[in-house]
């Protein structure tokens, strides 16, 4: 039981890292009314209004740390947030919408964003905070496109196998806001953006869809994903016709590197997955492991990155001298969800390494998303060790074909390796957290 306690703490660990009010009280500071951001200073003197808004499952707990810093030179501003992850707010309203299917609270709180962006003028600064679980939330109805296609399209994708830049360019491109069109709206106001990344690697214009960067994906990249992987007879008639209208050029392309809308614009990460490991594995060394952090570029498909750990662990059983080890993760794997099975990544991830370190002593594996979530689920992720597929059988189940099923939640209620946190109010992927104990 020790070692499972310890792979708990050293997860939390990595999760406080991230937590806004750490990332904000870290980077942002206001001297006076000189505000600063790592390389970015700006006079809050020169602004008429600041307005504050933000979309993400961390973006409500961004918020509150920048109305705390800010106090009275907030003007006021609108945060769009997942279901459950809000907090109480002075200055901004707030919008509760649905992740990661859209929902008409959805297009309701992103009209106030985008109202607030055109209200502003050159005398204004916008404040955007922006953190996983953006570009799901932030959503608009191209002409013709009603919420129910987009809807389908969503779920679609997200249970298509597609890594997330796939998805987003498609999302890009049905969306009048993404892709760096908020950007437009906000002209000719200062714009600073503020960053959690929940994107491995980081880059600008995936996280949120990239609604203040320029946008290299296309209407050609959007359908060519739907090709890939064989959903244009899923996605509805008339969603299909709009990206094939934009191919053509009978659309306005999402914002590009000359887009003089951009010029205001200054993007600033805060935190990300490295950062979280990196507090992750602070608490290791402090429970006496000898602590690797491997990567934090987890990606593609489930199998093969159990596959992949698998062989990590092996290795390290097989050092010489080696006692005590945690091997640190991060990224996001994909899953290829077929049939009704109820579970999410990391609890798949886990089950299928339950099965590999079976009877072995001395190895606990826990697999996590950051932000307390894990699919359609009220699970984090789950943990399993040597012993769970032989509590498994004991119980009468079948890990193999619960498995194959996508079943996993009822597999871990059953066995006791539901990881319950909930929200944790940030996201910068999954942590996996390896412990070995020889």
């Amino acid at each position: 039981m020790k070692q499972v306690e310890e792979v708990i703490e050293i997860y939390h660990a990595g999760v406080e890292s991230v937590l806004p009010v750490n990332l904000v009280r870290k980077s942002v500071n206001l001297h006076g009314t000189l505000l600063t951001c790592q390389s970015v200073s700006l006079n809050l003197s020169d602004f008429r209004h600041i307005y504050l808004l933000g979309f993400g499952k961390a973006s409500a707990a961004m918020a509150v740390s920048l109305e705390e810093l800010l106090g009275d030179s907030v003007t006021g501003g609108h945060v769009l947030t997942k279901y459950g992850h809000a907090k109480p707010l002075k200055k901004c309203t707030l919008t509760e919408a649905g992740h990661p299917i859209p929902d008409q609270n959805g297009v309701d709180g992103t009209l106030k964003i985008r109202e607030f962006a055109e209200l502003a003028t050159a005398e204004d600064l916008l404040i955007i905070l922006i953190s996983g679980g953006g570009s799901a939330l932030l959503t608009d109805l191209p002409e013709g496109i009603t919420l129910k296609q987009l809807a389908v399209l969503n779920k679609l994708l997200v249970n298509s196998g597609a890594g997330i830049q796939e998805i987003n360019s498609v999302r890009k491109h049905l969306s009048q806001i993404k892709g760096g069109q908020l950007a437009r709206f906000a002209c000719p106001a200062k714009v600073l953006t503020l960053l959690i990344s929940d994107v491995a690697g980081d880059p600008l214009d995936v996280i949120a869809s990239g609604p203040t960067v320029a946008d290299p994906s296309t209407f050609n990249d959007a359908i060519e994903v739907l090709e890939k992987y064989h959903l244009t007879s899923s996605v509805s008639v008339e969603l299909f016709d709009y990206l094939k209208k934009g191919q053509s050029g009978h659309l306005p392309e999402t914002v590009k590197e000359s887009d003089p809308g951009l010029l205001n614009c200054t993007n600033i990460i805060l935190g990300n997955n490295y950062t979280a490991l990196e507090g992750a594995k602070a608490r290791a060394v402090e429970l006496g492991y000898e602590t690797l952090i491997l990567t934090n570029r987890i990606e593609g498909d489930v199998n093969q990155v159990a596959d992949y750990i698998y062989s990590e662990i092996k290795s390290s059983i097989k050092s010489p001298g080696m006692k005590k080890r945690a091997l640190l993760f991060g990224g996001e794997p994909t899953v290829q969800h077929h049939g009704n099975g109820k579970g999410g990544r990391n609890q798949h991830l886990a089950l299928l390494m339950a099965q590999k370190i079976d009877g072995v002593i001395g190895i606990t594996f826990l697999s996590a998303g950051t932000d307390g979530t894990d699919g359609p689920t009220d699970a984090a992720g789950a943990i399993c060790n040597g012993t769970t597929i032989r509590k498994a059988k004991r119980l009468n189940l079948n890990p193999v074909q619960m498995a194959n099923d996508f079943n996993s939640y009822p597999f871990f209620e059953a066995t006791g390796g539901l990881l319950r946190t909930g929200p944790t109010y940030t996201n910068v992927m999954d942590l996996i957290v390896v412990l070995i104990d020889k």
